[in-house]
C-alpha cells in the first residue's frame, strides 16, 4: 500500500490545524492598556532602618499602561494598596484615553508599601516579631523596586496621597534627580505632630489596651480594632460640610455611626498598629531646598489632619525652588482628608503640569543611608 498520499494528507491537515490555531491565538484580544497587571518581587536580606533584617521581603506591585511609556510612580495611603488606586475615583479619572495619565502613553507603577496590601506584613506570620518599619524603609523599598526590579532610571512623575503624599515629599528629597514632577497630596513636609499624631497614637493604644490583643498573640481580632478604626475615620476624614449635609439631625448622625459600626470590617490588629505607628518619626522638612522637581502640593481646605489654618504649608513651600500649592475649597462635595483621593478635583491641574514641567537630566542618586 502506498502511504505517501495519506501522509501528505495528514501533514496538510496538521498544517491547516496549526494555521487555524495560530489565527485563533492572533485573534485573542491583548489586555487593554488600563488593565492592571500584578507582580511580586522578593528582596533578599532586606535591612531596616534600625538594623533588623528580613531574609525575604515580598514587595507586591501593580502596573497599568505601556511598559515602553513614560514611567510614573503612584503611592497609596495608610493600609491601602496600589491596586486600590486603580479604582474609579482615582485611576478612573486619570488612566483612560485622553486623561492626564493616559495608559497608552504612560507606564504607571503602583507598589504596595511594606506592611500592607500583598507586601510582607506582620499578619503573614511573624506578628510582633515583624521588623518595626518606618517610612524610610518603605521609600527605600519602593526605590529598589522601581530601579532594580523594573529597571526604571527616571520618572516623569511621583504622586502620592496621604501616607503616599508624605512619602512623595521624601522621594523628592532623597532622590532629587529621579523625577521631573512631584505631587504630594493630603500631607505636610514637617514632623508628624499635633492632632494628627495624637489620634494615631490613640488608635494604636486602644488596640493594645484591649484584653483580647494579648500582646499581639490574639486568636481573634480585638473588638477595639474596628471601634478605634471607625472612630479615627470619623474624627479625621469626611469633611465638616459633607458630614453635616449627610447628618443634619441627631437621629441622622446616630444612623451614620450605627451604620459604620455595623458595617463589615476586614483588618488585622498588628498590621494596623504597625502601619499607623510607622509615621511616628516622619519629618520631611530638612531638605526642601534641595528638591529639583517641579512640585505641586495639593491639599483641601477641610483636611482634618493637615488643616491649612496652621500655615505650615504656606511657610514651607517657599523653601522649594519650583514649589507651588493648590488648596481645594471645602464644600458639601468634598470629604476632608479624603478629598484628594478623588482625582476629579485636581486632574486638570495635573494635566497642565505634565504639559509644562521641564524634563530634568537624571543625576546619580546618593547611596542609601542604611545597608540594603
Amino acid at each position: 500500500m502506498n502511504l505517501l498520499p495519506r501522509r501528505l494528507g495528514m501533514l496538510g491537515l496538521q498544517a491547516v490545524l496549526a494555521c487555524a490555531a495560530a489565527s485563533v491565538h492572533a485573534a485573542e484580544p491583548t489586555p487593554a492598556p488600563t488593565t492592571p497587571v500584578q507582580g511580586d518581587w522578593i528582596v533578599k536580606d532586606f535591612r531596616f532602618h534600625d538594623g533588623q533584617t528580613l531574609p525575604e521581603l515580598r514587595l507586591h506591585y501593580t502596573t497599568v499602561g505601556n511598559p515602553a511609556g513614560e514611567p510614573v510612580l503612584v503611592l497609596h495611603g495608610t493600609l491601602q494598596s496600589g491596586a486600590a488606586m486603580t479604582g474609579p475615583r482615582f485611576g478612573g479619572e486619570l488612566f483612560g484615553p485622553g486623561q492626564p495619565l493616559d495608559a497608552r502613553r504612560y507606564y504607571v507603577i503602583l507598589p504596595d508599601a511594606i506592611g500592607t496590601g500583598q507586601s510582607s506584613k506582620p499578619s503573614d506570620g511573624l506578628r510582633t516579631g515583624f521588623p518595626r518599619y518606618n517610612y524610610d524603609d518603605m521609600v527605600r523599598a519602593q526605590y529598589r523596586l522601581v530601579t532594580e526590579k523594573l529597571g526604571v532610571r527616571h520618572l516623569r512623575l511621583v504622586i502620592g496621597n496621604s501616607m503616599g503624599g508624605m512619602q512623595t515629599w521624601m522621594w523628592a528629597q532623597q532622590y532629587p534627580g529621579m523625577m521631573d514632577i512631584a505631587v504630594p497630596m493630603a500631607s505636610l513636609p514637617v514632623a508628624m505632630s499635633g492632632r494628627n499624631w495624637m489620634l494615631r497614637r490613640m488608635l494604636a493604644e486602644s488596640i493594645r489596651r484591649d484584653p483580647l490583643w494579648k500582646d499581639g498573640n490574639y486568636t481573634e481580632q480585638p473588638p477595639s480594632l474596628k471601634f478605634a478604626s471607625t472612630f479615627f475615620a470619623l474624627a479625621t476624614s469626611g469633611g465638616d460640610q459633607a458630614l453635616y449635609q449627610q447628618a443634619p439631625t441627631r437621629a441622622q448622625a446616630d444612623r451614620v455611626v450605627d451604620e459604620r459600626l455595623q458595617a463589615a470590617f476586614v483588618g488585622d490588629a498588628n498590621d494596623h498598629i504597625y502601619q499607623w505607628e510607622s509615621s511616628g518619626d516622619y519629618d520631611a522638612s530638612a531638605g526642601l531646598e534641595n528638591i529639583r522637581a517641579t512640585l505641586l502640593a495639593i491639599n483641601s481646605s477641610d483636611d482634618e489632619r493637615n488643616p491649612p489654618s496652621l500655615g505650615v504649608l504656606d511657610r514651607e513651600i517657599r523653601r522649594v525652588p519650583r514649589g507651588s500649592v493648590l488648596i481645594i475649597p471645602g464644600s458639601p462635595d468634598t470629604s476632608g482628608h479624603g478629598t484628594t483621593g478623588n482625582a476629579r478635583f485636581w486632574k486638570q491641574n495635573l494635566a497642565e503640569l505634565l504639559a509644562t514641567a521641564p524634563r530634568l537630566q537624571p543625576q546619580a542618586e546618593p547611596a542609601a543611608a542604611t545597608p540594603r
